[in-house]
């Protein structure tokens, strides 16, 4: 049976303005690994600086965080928003801001702000309005409530706004508190740092009161900061293709930068089917690698198939010309293997 070692261990150090490391430290440990986390202050610009890649990866978009409150126009409401639109009423100039914290800087870069309206009476739907991508947007909105969701990577919040009539020249302020933090993952293999192609890892939020969990990011990569709302996440590590993987909970704190390690157990394996022991590799040979109690694990096709995988046994099964070959193997933690398996 594969051997699988699950871990993640985190540390949080408060920085003061000065980038200072402050002295305190955390551990939690979980089994047969250690992920350490640093914390660093100066937010805004520091999670601002970094250039988060992952946000490319799969996610949830903004508008699936407006849960129940965007969706298809029902009859009427877009005669009601044409109303809105057409209607000369007063308009007021709103400008938003945003924090990590509540007593953090005001946030420079990233930000992406959403402004959706909905008919008067009827907040089950709404429409969005404005869309602005600046640290501090001026939205000009006519005089009614509105819905705002500010959004910096995965991190975010959305409230309500009652935008009044003009109040003289100046613009009224809103100001949002994220209550954010950030998460940057380091992958060892071998107590080496995992080249960043070969590893990736997903985020879940903590179990709900179902005992489920969201997805939050998949496909994401070490090395680069993904800016999440403070929380216990869980994370899932995988390396290569098969089932090398590492599981683990980690705490994101408000305002801080937590930087976690993770590290692999695996071995490396290239098959190959041969019509006589050290033999040339059949081209197009089917494979199937099988936990020991049959339970499939990785299908692929090719004369030299390599593969990541977990220490532990496996059944290795071949197909080629109609006819099926078996082996049984077993690997161990930072094994490089060539698996022959011979036609009788």
């Amino acid at each position: 049976m594969p051997h699988f070692d699950h871990g993640l261990a985190a540390t949080s150090h408060p920085l003061d303005e000065s980038y200072a490391t402050a002295q305190s430290r955390t551990m939690t440990t979980a089994k047969n690994s250690k992920v350490c986390c640093l914390s660093r202050l100066k937010l805004g610009l520091a999670m601002a600086a970094a250039v988060s890649l992952a946000d490319a990866a799969y996610a949830q978009s903004p508008a699936d965080w407006l849960t129940g409150m965007q969706g298809q126009t029902a009859p009427g409401q877009a005669e009601a928003a044409r109303e809105h639109d057409d209607q000369v009423v007063e308009t007021a100039q709103v400008r938003m801001v945003a924090r990590l914290t509540a007593d953090g800087e005001e946030i420079e870069d990233g930000l992406v702000w959403r402004v959706y309206w909905h008919p008067p009476g009827d907040t089950s739907r709404s429409t969005l309005v404005a869309t602005k991508q600046e640290a501090r947007p001026v939205f000009k909105l006519k005089v009614g409530d509105y819905i705002v969701n500010a959004a910096l990577g995965r991190a975010h919040i959305t409230r309500r706004i009652t935008v009044k009539g003009e109040n003289g020249a100046e613009a009224a302020s809103e100001e949002f508190v994220l209550n954010a933090g950030g998460l940057r993952i380091k992958a060892l293999v071998s107590g080496v740092e995992a080249a960043s192609n070969t590893v990736s890892y997903a985020i879940y939020s903590d179990r709900d009161q179902t005992d489920n969990r969201k997805l939050v990011l998949s496909a994401a990569r070490p090395n680069l900061i993904i800016r999440l709302n403070a929380g216990i996440y869980h994370i899932v590590s995988t390396y290569g293709d098969c089932n090398a993987t590492v599981q683990s909970d980690v705490t994101v704190e408000a305002g801080k930068l937590t930087e976690a390690t993770v590290t692999h157990s695996a071995a490396k394996a290239t098959f190959k089917l041969v019509q006589r022991a050290g033999g040339e590799a059949l081209p197009d040979t089917q494979w199937t690698i099988q936990s020991p109690q049959g339970d499939e694990i990785k299908e692929s096709v090719g004369a030299l198939p390599t593969h990541i995988l977990a220490p532990g046994s496996y059944t290795v099964v071949a197909k080629s010309q109609g006819r099926q070959f078996q082996r049984d193997i077993t690997l161990a933690n930072g094994e490089t293997a060539q698996v022959e398996l011979v036609m009788n």
